[in-house]
């Protein structure tokens, strides 16, 4: 008997390690993968899609480290992942309604909305294809039954994507950064009626202002801005008033008042930069959701700088995401890359259904 015993709580004991040991391996693999991506560049879109595998192949360590309760930790996670899954859609559909009702009527203001709407029809497919392949006793599918599977697939491919990025944007929010910089570059956003500063541009402000004030050596303060049709005064002019009302010096304040896009914004204040002597770290501040999509135009001109977001109102945040990634995958290359990884998602899949 204790032979016997001694015997099965070596094997539990090793198959316990094993499993622990192949988990991290894999995890630890992601991870170092990360961490040399971001090292390399933090700005590139694959760091998204690493953080994401590197969470996810964590999951499994975690189980391991449950033990005896491992399959018990695991069916929970299983759990909770379906009860998240189920309310996504039903917090961006909310979500969308509260900002029409705050920010009125329009398609920017509209896509949380249809984003949850194409979700739980995705989720509505994913669940009627399951129920007729595991529940009804049929040999003949409804015809509508791979076009079903195919959307519901290429919504989870979608819904993974656009995760994998928020998260990363949130990621590079709280990675430790320097405080002593040269220039701080503000992005401008349209004022309020016409020559106001906004809420969400108070908070780029006041964010900066912050950096300014933390810094050992105050930066040079570059606003940065041009005036749209509808404004009295470009936006780095209002921009540059409300930073010397609360403190900034008035020859720390540097305007760019040309630009009328994010990538014109970088551009003319990379020329400013690159114009005067001296040292040159830069910081970049501007909504914390727009922050990844900065620093992606930054290398592409060649600015290295440090990004910076300021926090913006809560229900404000997930549609103005949306629109980020949105942007980021209009890029050639993001797209490719996008169709390679929804083949091979949803390929071996369809084939498999159909062939088995």
């Amino acid at each position: 008997m204790a032979g016997t015993f001694g015997k099965a709580g070596t094997n539990t004991v090793g198959t316990y390690f094993g499993n622990l040991r192949n988990a991290a391996a894999f995890s630890a693999f992601f991870w170092i993968a990360l961490f040399i991506s971001m090292t390399i560049d933090m700005r590139r879109f694959r760091n998204c899609v690493l953080l994401f595998l590197s969470g996810l192949f964590t999951l499994p360590v975690i189980v391991a480290l449950a033990g005896q309760y491992g399959y018990e930790v695991m069916m929970a996670l299983l759990y909770l992942g379906v009860l998240v899954l189920l309310a996504v859609p039903f917090f961006f559909i909310g979500n969308g309604i509260h900002i029409l009702r705050k920010e009125g009527i329009k398609l920017a203001n509209m896509l949380s909305l249809l984003l949850g709407i194409l979700i739980a029809l995705g989720e509505a497919g994913a669940i009627y294809f399951l129920y007729n392949e595991f529940f009804l006793e049929t040999d003949s599918p409804s015809g509508w039954t791979p076009l079903i599977l195919l959307f519901s697939l290429t919504v989870v491919y979608g819904c993974l994507l656009f995760l994998a990025f928020m998260w990363y944007t949130m990621f590079i929010q709280v990675i430790p950064r320097k405080k002593d910089f040269d220039y701080v570059i503000i992005h401008g956003c349209g004022l309020l009626g016409g020559n106001g500063i906004s809420p969400l541009l108070r908070q780029r402000l006041d964010k900066a202002i912050e950096v300014y004030k933390k810094d050992p050596t105050p930066p040079v303060m570059i606003p940065s801005g041009g005036k749209g049709s509808d404004e009295y005064v470009s936006e780095s002019e209002a921009m540059a008033v409300y930073l010397i009302e609360h403190g900034v010096k008035i020859d720390d304040v540097l305007i760019e008042n040309r630009s009328m896009n994010t990538m014109e914004n970088l551009k003319n204040c990379k020329e400013i930069i690159d114009a005067r002597p001296g040292r040159k770290y830069t910081a970049l501040v501007t909504s914390n959701y727009h922050v990844y999509r900065c620093l992606s135009y930054c290398r592409k001109i060649g600015l290295t700088c440090t990004g910076i977001g300021s926090r913006v109102a809560g229900y404000y945040w997930p549609s103005a995401l949306i629109r980020e990634f949105i942007a980021v995958m209009r890029e050639k290359r993001h797209l490719r890359l996008a169709f390679i990884g929804w083949l091979i998602m949803v390929v071996p899949v369809l084939f498999v259904w159909y062939f088995m």
